[in-house]
């Protein structure tokens, strides 16, 4: 059950209207009050064909009238509004169970408390089947305004209550963290000008998609601004940048001005000191393009730095900022991935913004090595090759349930969900990006002989989850990255021992897969490449003593070691 306070209003009977109109599409159908301060007595033009909405008004009206004449300075924000609404999924809920709903709702927002007879006036209207308006003018009837500071947190907490007492859809509680949800009015602009989502939630994409890209709140403003999103900026008489507020081109009020929003009303993590909290950093660096020697590099390296994320969870300051940072790096991802997988990246992108802040105060600067990974990602100047795409998303994937774990664990309910969301559309991209390599791989499998040899080689290595990989429908492909692999002397149990060590793989829905993809990142990251040339080298060196040779157990299907080459060549 989710009740929506509204800002104040000011004309109680321009809301009586719409309450008892046949609303924007005809959806209003027989308004009538379920629940009010009066027991008897009040005009329900629902109920009454004599009762008038102007009537109505009149009596909800009388505290304000009586305290405006009594103190000469008229109250013009006495309007408070109050949807209610119920879950698809929940049962029908009679009139009388409203009426009590509106009752408990009206008494935890302090608009009547419990035994004050003294309250404010209000009424609940009912004109669908699964939700009530609660209206009430906020002024008591001994003229005093009420205590509403705090009344969205008392409200939410109520209706968490209400959803257990009634057997309604139970929802997680709030922790003040999530985006303000769009109005009426912004859905219905929308709407009406052919818009996708309403203003401010195009802006938070927008200002999430800036973010990768700068290293100062100065150059974000210019990102933001050269991107086609109005800008305006407040500076101190130092020139120091203050604040900004940002606005969707054609967005404008009825006098033709442009509508602004402030990045914190936005979304609370995208306020101007929390962007420069993550943008600035102790050091220096180069340019992402100074970095670059190699135009996969910038996409191995983002997977390398997912590789320490488990290690750097344990200290909740830092656990918090290399989320944040993560949700950065899946949002450069989804910027330079190609045509086919951006749509489900984007998505998870979008879903993962509410998994990138909680209460826990972020130390952005531990999250230095995936800031850097995001940014040297959208300045790459050509897409990745398959292989590095396959291996970054599918670390995405592991990187993000291991998120979900850290929230969960937190209780932060809303962000956990958020990250479990994202993995579903990481999954989806992860399959995507890795299908081509399976194709050509399972296209050429190794003889049986050799597969058997290299099911060997899987169950020494990972013993407790051989028997999901020899299962997986990839393992055919799997044992085709073996088989290559040791043709350019690499050691199969060696390479599944070390790809397993990774990250582990008890959440992984195909293992085989996920071994494909860090197995084939191994071999062609440049990094990894140097240590596995310098142990093929000291293998070399150590396989030069002579031995008495005993027999290969390898098939011939698959290429010998250079170890075995020599052996076969002093034969």
């Amino acid at each position: 059950m989710i009740a929506a306070i509204k800002p104040a209003g000011t004309n109680t009977r321009g809301l009586l209207a719409y309450l008892y109109g046949r609303g924007t599409h005809d959806e209003h159908f027989d308004p009538h009050i379920v629940a009010s301060f009066a027991m008897l007595g009040l005009p329900d033009p629902g109920r009454d064909e004599n009762a008038t909405l102007t009537e109505l008004a009149r009596h909800l009206d009388e505290p304000v009238r009586l305290r405006n004449s009594e103190f000469g300075q008229p109250v013009t924000d006495h309007v408070w509004h109050c949807p209610v609404r119920a879950a698809p999924e929940d049962r029908y809920l009679s009139d009388a169970e409203w009426g009590e709903i509106a009752h408990r709702i009206v008494q935890a927002a302090g608009i009547a408390p419990a035994g004050d007879d003294l309250a404010c006036r209000w009424i609940a209207v009912r004109h669908a089947d699964d939700h009530i308006h609660i209206l009430a003018t906020t002024v008591r009837e001994d003229g005093r305004r009420p205590k509403l500071h705090g009344s969205g947190v008392r409200v939410g907490d109520e209706c968490r209550a209400i959803e257990k007492d009634y057997g309604l859809r139970q929802l997680q509680k709030g922790d003040g963290t999530g985006s303000r949800r769009p109005t009426q009015a912004e859905m219905h602009k929308a709407e009406r000008l052919g818009w996708d989502e309403p203003s401010p939630a195009w802006l938070q994409d927008r200002i999430r998609a800036a973010i990768p890209h700068v290293t100062s709140a100065e150059e974000f403003i210019a990102y933001l601004e050269v991107s086609g999103v109005e800008v305006q900026i407040r500076r101190g008489p130092s020139g120091d940048l203050l604040g900004y507020a940002v606005g969707r081109p054609g967005d404008v009020n009825e006098a033709g001005e442009q509508i602004y929003h402030p990045g914190s009303k936005i979304s609370p993590d995208l306020s101007l000191p929390k962007i420069k909290a993550r943008l600035e950093y102790s050091r220096p660096e180069e340019h992402p393009t100074a970095r670059r020697n190699h135009p996969s590099t910038a996409w191995h390296q983002a997977t390398d730095a997912l590789d320490t994320l488990h290690t750097d969870l344990a200290d909740d300051t830092h656990a918090q900022a290399h989320i944040t940072a993560l949700g950065e790096l899946i949002e450069a991802t989804a910027q330079k991935a190609p045509a086919h997988l951006r749509s489900e990246l984007r998505a998870a992108s979008k879903a993962f913004a509410r998994a990138q802040r909680s209460q826990i105060r972020a130390e952005d600067r531990t999250a230095h090595a995936l800031r850097r990974a995001a940014r040297d990602i959208v300045h790459t100047a050509t897409g990745p090759d398959g292989s590095a795409l396959a291996a970054l998303v599918a670390a995405l994937v592991w990187a993000t349930i291991v998120a979900a774990r850290w929230h969960q664990a937190k209780h932060h309910a809303h962000q956990a969900d958020a990250a479990r969301q994202a993995v579903q559309h990481l999954q989806i991209a992860a399959d995507r990006a890795l299908a081509p390599t399976l194709a050509d791989l399972t296209s050429r499998p190794p003889r049986d002989q050799a597969r058997c040899v290299l099911a060997n080689d899987v169950r020494a290595a990972v013993p407790d989850h051989a028997e999901r990989i020899l299962t997986d429908p990839a393992w055919p492909a799997l044992a085709t990255v073996l088989a290559d692999a040791e043709a350019r002397g690499y050691q199969p149990h060696q390479l599944l021992k070390e790809a397993a060590a990774q990250r582990e793989l008890t959440t992984a829905r195909q293992p085989a897969r996920v071994l494909i993809t860090r197995i084939q990142h191994a071999g062609r990251n440049p990094a990894h490449l140097r240590r596995a040339e310098a142990a093929r080298l000291q293998s070399t060196m150590a396989g030069s003593i002579p031995t008495q040779q005993t027999g290969n157990s390898r098939p011939p299907s698959v290429a010998p070691s250079p170890t075995e080459q020599q052996h076969r060549q002093r034969r």
